[in-house]
This record gives structure tokens, sequence and C-alpha cells, in this order.
């Protein structure tokens, strides 16, 4: 057993969780939310044009996704090296030396 000093708290675990959902909302946000957008407004140029072709939105949401995963590519990157950095020096505390 280990001491209750060495011993990590219920509340450290809740707020390496809660880190790792908000790194996971980070890291999703970009590339889910551009073809959103670009849905959105595709659905609202065929309302407004009264065209009604299912493949005319894919493209673009494809274009959307490639790009926002093109210019989000630096911030995802860091990103998730901070996270495994902060997971890594967390361990140490954790598990030993």
């Amino acid at each position: 057993m280990q001491n209750a000093e060495d011993a990590v708290h219920e509340l450290d675990v809740v707020a390496y969780l809660h880190s790792g959902m908000l790194t996971t909302l980070k890291m999703c946000a970009p590339l889910l939310l551009a073809p959103l957008l670009s849905g959105l407004a595709i659905a609202i140029f065929q309302a407004i044009t009264q065209i009604s072709d299912a493949t005319l939105s894919f493209l673009p949401k494809l274009c959307a996704t490639i790009a926002s995963a093109y210019y989000a590519g630096p911030f995802l990157s860091r990103t998730i090296a901070d996270y495994m950095h902060q997971s890594l020096a967390n361990l140490v505390l954790v598990g030993g030396q």
C-alpha cells in the first residue's frame, strides 16, 4: 500500500481525464467544424437555387476537410505534443522514479 502523501488522489485522476477530453475536443474540432460549415453553406445554396443533387456537397466537404487538416496541422501537432509531454511528466508522479 502507498502512503497517503504518495497516493494519487481522485481529484488528480479527474484532472487527468478532463485534460484528455479537452485535448480530444481540441483535436477534433477543426476537422469536424470545416465540413459542418461547408455543408451548411451548400445546403443553403441548394435551398436557394432548388438544386437537389446529393453528390454536389461531397467534393466541397472533402476539400474543406483536407484544407482544415492542412492549415490546422501545426496546431494539432503542438496540441498532441503538449498533451503527451504533460502526460509523461505526470506518469513519473504516479508510477515512480
